[in-house]
């Protein structure tokens, strides 16, 4: 009987050492080691600071740096005497701009842009002056770039000149010219007052009548409203972008001249 238990106990302590080898891993230890696994293989495929999954730089895109000038012609006449805050302005590009090798503002692009502030020429005082703001370029092929873009220069304008870094356009002093019709003026006046004064009043009245005349005609000609700002058609006017812009030069076609 001792036997046969001692038998059983050998038996019992066999089988539970056999179940406890056979038993599966644990479902979460498993888990985690897939995870790691997976982490290190995108790891190795990324290779160094991920190099293979940026982007490549687009080739066409190119940019219009800040500062940049262009020629324009004017295509409609602009005059303080007529103009209005917000009318449109329309020029045109007279030369290309090109940078790298590459055409990026054709010649025949398209400018438009609008008046920001007029003031007409006073008496005694105050200059005419305007403010032109550029909005957008329009390319040959339709492709349109918003521009924040001002007046640099206005070299086709010789009464002209830009006063401010906002590219207002101001009429120059007309002080010489004033000073050239008031001389005229008084002389006129004081011609037809004194034939007026001799007929009336023989010769004092001559002499008052011519007197009084000068001075008229002195006073007509102070009086005058002074030169308004004057931009005629044709008229060359540099334009400069005040912020770099980026452009997608696959866009922008340029005629070929004919064969």
């Amino acid at each position: 009987m001792r036997a046969l238990l001692t038998v059983l106990l050998v038996s019992g302590m066999a089988w539970g050492q056999a179940a406890d080898t056979a038993k599966p891993p644990d479902a979460s230890t498993s888990a985690a080691a897939q995870s790691n696994a997976s982490a290190q293989a995108k790891e190795v495929s990324a290779g160094p600071a991920g190099a293979t999954l940026a982007e490549a730089p687009d080739p066409n895109l190119a940019v219009i740096p800040a500062g940049t000038k262009v020629p324009l012609v004017l295509k409609q006449a602009i005059s303080t005497k007529n103009a209005r805050e917000g009318d449109a302005v329309y020029a045109e590009t007279a030369f290309p701009f090109v940078t790298n090798d590459r055409i990026l503002i054709p010649a025949g692009t398209y400018i438009q842009g609008k008046i920001m502030h007029t003031e007409r020429a006073g008496r005694m005082k105050g200059r005419a002056e305007i403010l032109i703001h550029f909005t957008s370029m329009i390319y040959p092929s339709g492709y349109t770039v918003m521009l924040p873009a001002s007046v640099e220069n206005t070299p086709g304008a010789d009464s002209n000149s830009v006063k401010d870094k906002e590219g207002t356009i101001q009429a120059d002093k007309d002080t010489t010219k004033r000073i050239e019709d008031a001389a005229k003026g008084g002389a006129v006046g004081g011609t037809v007052g004194s034939i007026g004064g001799l007929a009336a009043g023989g010769l004092n009245g001559a002499r008052y009548g011519g007197l009084a005349g000068m001075a008229g005609g002195v006073a007509w000609a102070l009086l005058k409203h002074g030169p308004e700002v004057k931009l005629e058609v044709g008229t060359s006017i540099e334009m400069e972008i005040q912020r770099s812009i980026q452009v997608d030069a696959s866009r922008i076609q340029v005629a070929r001249a004919a064969q």
